[in-house]
């Protein structure tokens, strides 16, 4: 059942133009490769990168931790790798949420393995008292307080990813 709304529509939307215009202007004439994590990130990568004005190529990699559980099993499973060469190319690796920091930095490493000229992390959301292992976040929305929320994009057992506002998740 959906709790008490933690970000809204607004801020959403204000949080997605910030981070757009300071992205747009960290880009500076290359063309980077967008990387989102699915399934988490499709609304905010997409609400950001229509308003990124240079050419950008865009892909996506999958993995899972939770399942359909409101904590992570600490266990990351490669669901589906990127396609697009990311050799020497500057990428933006698009998340909808910092948790723990495992699952990132499992997909930090994926990337890196390919040998990118750069990888920043772009984040709509961070929980930092959750965090076990820590993660660079070169672009943030926002840091909120260790609460298990859903909406745009964020789910809870592939529900609740289309409601508008991020709200807290209640125990039904």
């Amino acid at each position: 059942m959906l709790g008490r709304v933690v970000v809204s529509r607004d801020e959403i939307a204000s949080m997605v133009s910030r981070l757009a215009v300071e992205i747009e202007a960290d880009i500076a004439g290359r063309a980077p490769v967008f990387i989102g994590v699915l399934k988490g990130c499709v609304f905010f990568m997409t609400d950001l990168v229509r308003q990124i004005a240079k050419p950008i190529e865009m892909d996506f990699v999958q993995v899972s931790s939770y399942g359909a559980s409101t904590t992570s099993s600490g266990s990351v499973v490669l669901v589906k790798d990127i396609t697009v060469d990311v050799r020497d190319r500057d990428v933006y690796l698009v998340e909808d949420i910092v948790d723990t920091g495992t699952t990132l930095t499992d997909v930090v490493r994926l990337i890196d393995a390919r040998h990118p000229r750069s990888v920043k992390v772009v984040s709509l959301l961070s929980k930092p008292s959750r965090r076990q292992v820590e993660v660079e976040i070169a672009f943030l929305g926002t840091e909120i307080d260790d609460l298990f929320v859903v909406g745009y994009g964020l789910d809870h057992a592939e529900r609740y990813r289309n409601v508008p506002d991020i709200h807290v998740l209640q125990p039904s």
